[in-house]
């Protein structure tokens, strides 16, 4: 418990400086900065001594979301208090699902048997999106309700995780034995309809111009084809089929060309491709090792900055060192989720977790990578920082799931423990 507590305590202790810097920097002074530093210290205190009185089994996943939601804040506020107060709802109803999630996930037992399910909703949310939709960025991704805007595609993510997971629980559920075609008897192996229902996912979201995400999801079908099926040949062809499709884009996308053109040679044309991310790089340049300082830098000049490019703004005032702060917080969020991965039994259980744990890793390295220049751009989040309610809220859902699963690691365990007990009297 104190072990516990003195995190909690150094967190709560950067959220009062960092605000109270902010809050005396602004002329005049912003109650909104006031107000979201002191909900933010509130919150955290109360989330995670829920933490300790709930017992759950991975207290560290919490601990990592509340700095990694920390350091997004105080960067929000900065750049623009509203957003921040805005914001700050978002994340009190994140942590709400957060442990709804968390308390559901252990008491349902049937999600492994809906593999249909999960690939119907995706496709009924991507045909709402084409009919009440709207472009951002190119990209048609978003749907208005009223004064709030909801991106679907942060649910597929998760659809998509559980689809995933389904098959490798209940593979024989897409195979094709004995089909007459043409007078002739054919059997097709599962893999095949799998992959099928896969690339039709990511053929939704290239048509609504989603490259970013579809990128990511190839990455998860990867990372966890090779992990539960091992077969070499196929993971190989599906890179070159991906490859191929990657290609197509290029030419059929012209954003697309655009963000490859600016990432290959930004300096070309800097005043126009090139503005986004070049500014992106000297906002990081300037920052050096330490920062300009909280309300110093000029994060203001970078487009997209409280979105795509907040990992900028962080580098800019919180320098190299924050930057690395954040990339390591995410590889301890990764490792976290997969020792779960690991330690859970149940195979559905331990694909979702994988799954949860691969779609954090690759979103940040994603992102990040684009804005330092190390793959073309994408528009997609980073978790727990970029403003974005329906980013926040999806991966307050994720980060439940995943607690959700340790839960059952430890319950499994428990009664392993109780039988053999039985056993011996």
């Amino acid at each position: 418990m104190q072990n516990y507590r003195r995190p909690v305590n150094i967190i709560a202790l950067i959220n009062l400086i960092a605000f109270g810097l902010l809050y005396l920097y602004q002329k005049p002074l912003n109650n909104h900065i006031a107000l979201v530093g002191g909900s933010m210290i509130g919150i955290i205190y109360l989330a995670n001594i829920l933490v300790i009185k709930l017992k759950y089994e991975d207290e560290i996943l919490f601990l990592i979301v509340s700095m990694l939601s920390t350091i997004g804040m105080i960067i929000l506020c900065r750049l623009n208090p509203d957003l921040g107060l805005k914001q700050i709802l978002w994340f009190v109803l994140g942590n709400v699902i957060f442990f709804c999630t968390a308390l559901i996930y252990r008491k349902i037992n049937f999600l492994d048997q809906l593999i249909y399910i999960y690939p119907l909703i995706s496709f009924i949310l991507f045909c709402l999106t084409q009919l009440f939709g709207t472009s951002v960025k190119g990209a048609t991704n978003w749907i208005l309700i009223g004064n709030f805007s909801f991106q679907p595609s942060e649910i597929m993510k998760l659809l998509f995780v559980f689809f995933i997971a389904a098959y490798f629980r209940h593979p024989e559920k897409l195979s094709l034995k004995n089909i007459k075609l043409g007078g002739r008897e054919i059997s097709l192996d599962s893999k095949y309809l799998f992959s099928l229902f896969v690339y039709m996912q990511m053929g939704l979201l290239a048509l609504q111009k989603e490259l970013g995400t579809v990128l990511l999801f190839f990455l998860m079908y990867l990372v966890l084809f090779y992990v539960f099926d091992h077969d070499a040949r196929f993971l190989l062809a599906n890179g070159i089929i991906f490859c191929l499709g990657a290609i197509m884009g290029y030419f059929l996308f012209h954003h697309v060309q655009v963000r490859v053109e600016a990432w290959l040679n930004p300096w070309a044309d800097v005043p126009g491709k090139g503005f986004q991310i070049t500014q992106s790089l000297f906002a990081i340049g300037s920052g050096g090792f330490f920062g300009t300082g909280i309300g110093l830098g000029q994060p203001d000049y970078i487009p997209e900055v409280h979105t795509d490019f907040i990992f900028s703004a962080i580098c800019e005032e919180m320098g190299i060192f924050g930057g690395i702060a954040v990339i390591l917080l995410f590889f301890i969020l990764f490792y976290r989720g997969i020792k779960i991965t690991l330690q859970v039994k149940d195979s559905f259980h331990k694909a979702v977790a994988l799954g949860v744990a691969v779609m954090f890793g690759f979103q940040a390295f994603i992102i990040i990578g684009g804005v330092i220049k190390l793959i073309p751009l994408t528009g997609i989040t980073l978790p727990f920082i970029s403003y974005g309610g329906s980013s926040l809220i999806t991966s307050f859902i994720a980060l439940g799931i995943l607690q959700g699963i340790s839960s059952h690691k430890s319950a499994g365990e428990e009664e392993v423990v109780h039988a053999s007990e039985q056993e011996n009297h």
